[in-house]
């Protein structure tokens, strides 16, 4: 029987979202043999969500989602990495300096749009403090601006729209040689956010793999069945391992299920299987 696995869930704990525990409940009650819990610059769950998942029979991979800075929106998965690593500690202190001057310049420019939203509203259905762009538009569809939270992210928050900070304390490549450091292989996410055009994706990736990059997402929520089967090309022509995941975000994203995404993604476990053997060359 084949055995089904998500390497890129959340479990920013906030009102109506879920706690990294629950997210691996989740995941046992759709059927999955491994989930990633890959929050965003944090790594506090991962030891809440790996016991939950000792107890209940689910493997759960340690993992990051960093965001580094770009011109458009790109993101580097870590999976397997040191998570009490000293430097990564100090980095992810840095990262929430970070966080939290974008999410200021955030709620500014609703601010200027007219949108009467506040970073204590932000707080209020983040209790962890881990607050995101997601939390604004959560604000703004309880308020009426927008219909839903994936409205307000197309209006709005998504890179390229007006109420959009880009601000990042990591660059791409210094991320990929952190995560190697902290003995992690590092994945860049959902590529076509990257927004490239196919060579001069190719070539940054290319440049990543020199900083030791193992490899892409190659199974994602918003990918088309065409888009899947070339990025999947992609990883192969350079010589990259593939992820997988659905990019949960509990009640943040009500759209996304874990496990299949909007509905039809279903990743093998044979996917982490290469990952674990790259894990195992690396000691």
């Amino acid at each position: 029987m084949e055995r089904y696995i998500d390497l890129h869930t959340h479990s920013v704990k906030s009102d109506g979202s879920m706690t990294p525990a629950e997210v691996v409940r989740e995941a046992k009650k759709a059927g999955l043999a491994a989930i990633a819990l890959s929050d965003h610059d944090s790594i506090e769950g991962v030891k809440e969500a790996m016991a939950e998942g000792e107890k209940i029979g689910v493997e759960v991979v340690p993992a990051i989602e960093f965001s580094v800075q770009s011109a458009t929106e790109t993101h580097i998965l870590a999976y397997y990495l040191d998570i009490d690593n000293p430097k990564l500690l100090k980095t992810l202190e840095e990262c929430r300096e970070t966080r939290n001057f974008r999410n200021e310049e955030t709620c500014r420019l609703l601010n200027e749009l007219g949108f009467d939203v506040t970073m204590d509203e932000a707080r209020a259905i983040a209790p962890n403090g881990i607050i995101g762009r997601a939390h604004f538009a959560r604000i703004l569809m309880e308020k009426g601006y927008v219909s839903s939270v994936k409205e307000g992210f197309k209006l709005y928050l998504e890179n390229g729209k007006a109420a959009y900070c880009g601000v990042q304390r990591l660059e791409a490549g210094e991320t990929v040689e952190l995560i190697k450091e902290c003995g992690g292989l590092s994945f860049v996410a959902h590529l076509h956010l990257i927004k490239m055009e196919d060579e001069p994706l190719k070539e940054f990736l290319t440049g990543l793999k020199a900083h030791g990059l193992n490899g892409v997402e190659g199974y994602y929520t918003e990918y088309t069945p065409e888009m899947q089967e070339k990025y999947q090309a992609m990883a192969k022509e350079l010589g990259l391992m593939i992820s997988g995941g659905t990019d949960f975000h509990a009640a943040m994203k009500p759209h996304i299920s874990i496990g299949t995404g909007t509905g039809n993604l279903r990743i093998p476990y044979s996917v982490l299987e290469e990952i674990k053997k790259a894990k195992e060359k690396l000691g």
